[in-house]
């Protein structure tokens, strides 16, 4: 009976996935091996390798026409397999802005960066690990430079606008008001401070010409102190009040429309140009003046 047997079967192990049987293989310690060397195969930046539902053996006697498959069984492993990467993030500021696998890669680009920037923009850029199953995330060497440097040069490129911005604000301010808009578009014909025969004294403000009817806009937020004619050689006249002891004169308007007590803001049409009071042309006389006296206004819009 006992040669019928050994004649008819083979001595093989059954193998069975989270409790599913899957083949037979005809060496378990080869097999093993085989595994081991899935799970320990070495690979950049890789960290560890798990595979979450592993084999179970169960020794058995199969039919000699019972075919093993090793290879099928351990395609299934493999496929389950699963890697934990150790890469490395280049953050800008705290925020991860490229990632790579080589430790020595990312200290290289950080110094090439901060060397390069140290005098534009004062920016934190440092390296943090980033613990993941997805390699796929990384960017090469070459493509990691470039996104942090493209990042920085974005940041210097916003802090110069947002400088420059604030330098044409502190141009544009007098005693704290910001004079935001000029009031008419138009060619200067007399400047601030100007002799001309027409007047007995220097000029107190500035003449910009302009077609009659053009728009004139407030040149920041304020209250309307007065509009209306004026018997000074202004004619129709607007005076906005901004605060801190700075206001807005706009003479020899055309058409007036807004009232004494109005609030305005920065751009709102309050009058038209024209050529009214003591004047020789269609043409808007401006003035600023700080607590009461005259200053150039090309000291703050015009320049």
């Amino acid at each position: 009976m006992m040669i019928i047997i050994l004649f008819k079967f083979n001595v093989a192990c059954e193998v069975t996935i989270a409790g599913e049987k899957v083949g037979y293989i005809a060496n378990k310690e080869e097999f093993e091996n085989k595994l081991n060397e899935i799970i320990n195969k070495e690979e950049e930046a890789k960290l560890y390798t798990t595979i979450e539902n592993m084999p179970e053996y169960n020794f058995k006697l199969i039919d000699k026409s019972e075919q093993t498959n090793d290879d099928v069984i351990l395609g299934k492993l493999e496929a389950q397999a699963e890697t934990t990467y150790k890469l490395y993030a280049v953050t800008v500021d705290g925020e991860q802005k490229a990632i790579i696998a080589s430790l020595d890669e990312a200290e290289k680009i950080v110094d090439e960066m901060t060397k390069k920037y140290e005098d534009d923009i004062e920016l934190d850029i440092g390296i943090t690990d980033v613990i993941t199953t997805d390699k796929t995330i990384q960017n090469s060497v070459k493509l990691a430079k470039s996104r942090v440097d493209s990042v920085i040069e974005d940041a210097v490129e916003k802090k110069e606008e947002e400088e420059a911005k604030q330098r044409e604000i502190e141009s544009h301010t007098v005693q704290g008001v910001y004079l935001e808009v000029t009031p008419v578009s138009g060619i200067i014909t007399s400047r601030f401070g100007s002799r001309e025969s027409i007047r007995t004294s220097s000029h107190k403000g500035l003449d910009i010409a302009a077609p009659s009817g053009t728009p004139i806009k407030a040149t920041a937020d304020g209250t309307i102190e007065f509009s209306g004619y004026n018997n000074g050689g202004y004619g129709n006249l607007v005076i906005i009040s901004h605060g801190n002891g700075i206001e807005t004169y706009y003479g020899h308007c055309s058409k007036l429309y807004v009232s004494a007590g109005e609030k305005v803001e920065a751009g709102d049409v309050i009058a038209a140009v024209g050529t009214t009071g003591r004047s020789t042309g269609n043409h808007l006389h401006f003035e600023i003046r700080l607590n009461g006296s005259q200053i150039d206004p090309q000291n703050y819009l015009y320049n």
